[in-house]
């Protein structure tokens, strides 16, 4: 445990870093930290925490910065939390406004992104297949078919398919009525259960026809569902703590494309109440050492089906990151719940 006057010049220390990003000297800790207190005391009490791991000496410079170790005490100890200013609240309650699901994903993290500029991202819910509103077939040259699924919700889907003659338009309109008739408000596995007699008594060509548009529906519906959403990304290759490694940036955007282990993470957060923040080595994944990831669950009707997170370098703003991912997060949760 440390002392109140510790704690005051860890957590200026701390703050002055991530305001300024150089090393913070004894002379700077006396100027902010409102204690009355000598530089040889100063210089003592930096030592002792230095000893206890939460800060360290560059090799270039008299002064100190936080350890991952120093920012984790800072977060949960000695942070204080500043709300967000009007107008970005404002712009956070009008772009999560209820609408298409997956539209308002993408303005949660679009909005992160934005907000913090660092790179936002969302877990998408494992949502159940979409209904299915209206299915064509569209000729085209060399034996190939245009199908396009139009689902509920409003989404579109082409698949090209393959088939084996080439097809008259009537044809093509006949199969269309016949699932059209039998596919409303289903999903994919649900018209395939229904008509599974009724193609076994259809002409072997249209059956395949049929047969291809629901496999290939089937996996067009499945390619929709990204497991997560991710914006501004690129805005971290202008962050100078970052961007001076490059080695280590490449290494961090093949963990953005790579998905799985980030998203498992991400849905870490989901397991827990509110804000959770992720320091350095403490994700697990070595390319986010030099990051910070905070993160929170969002709910529909009460249930928890998805993370928002923000993903930056170690010195953050976290007393302003944490409530955008906490407002956010919130505010998702309202927008997706709404009838």
């Amino acid at each position: 445990m440390l002392d109140r006057r510790a704690q005051t010049l860890l957590k200026t220390l701390i703050e002055r870093y991530i305001a300024e990003g150089q090393p913070v000297g004894s002379r700077t800790l006396s100027k902010y930290s409102g204690l009355e207190l000598s530089p040889a005391t100063i210089r003592n009490v930096m030592s002792d925490l230095e000893e206890m791991g939460f800060i360290a000496s560059p090799h270039t410079s008299a002064g100190r910065v936080p350890t991952p170790l120093g920012y984790r005490l800072f977060v949960d100890s000695l942070l204080t939390v500043r709300p967000l200013a009007g107008s970005e609240l404002s712009e956070l309650q009008d772009a999560m406004q209820p609408d298409q699901p997956q539209r308002v994903i993408h303005h949660a993290s679009q909005l992160l992104s934005q907000l913090t500029a660092f790179a936002g991202v969302v877990i998408a819910p494992r949502r159940q297949q979409p209904r299915i509103r209206q299915i064509e077939f569209l000729s085209l040259a060399d034996k190939r078919i245009l199908l396009i699924i139009v689902t509920a919700d409003g989404d579109v889907q082409n698949r090209i398919l393959l088939t084996q003659r080439n097809y008259t338009p009537s044809e093509l309109t006949t199969a269309a009525n016949y699932l059209n008739q039998n596919c409303l408000n289903l999903d994919f596995d649900q018209v395939r259960s229904r008509v599974v007699e009724e193609l076994q008594q259809l002409r072997s060509d249209m059956a395949e026809l049929m047969t291809a548009a629901l496999d290939a529906g089937n996996q067009a519906i499945a390619d929709t569902s990204p497991h997560y959403v991710i914006s501004g990304e690129r805005k971290l290759l202008d962050i100078e703590d970052l961007s001076s490694n490059m080695n280590h940036l490449r290494r961090l955007f093949d963990l953005f494309e790579q998905k799985t282990a980030l998203a498992q993470l991400l849905e870490l957060s989901g397991r827990a109440e509110g804000v959770q923040v992720f320091i350095g080595g403490e994700s697990g994944l070595a390319p986010l050492d030099e990051c910070s990831v905070v993160a929170a669950p969002y709910e529909v009707d009460g249930q928890v089906v998805g993370t928002i997170g923000v993903i930056g370098p170690t010195r953050m703003a976290y007393e302003r990151v944490i409530p955008i991912v906490d407002i956010t997060a919130k505010l998702l949760s309202s927008a997706l719940s709404l009838p």
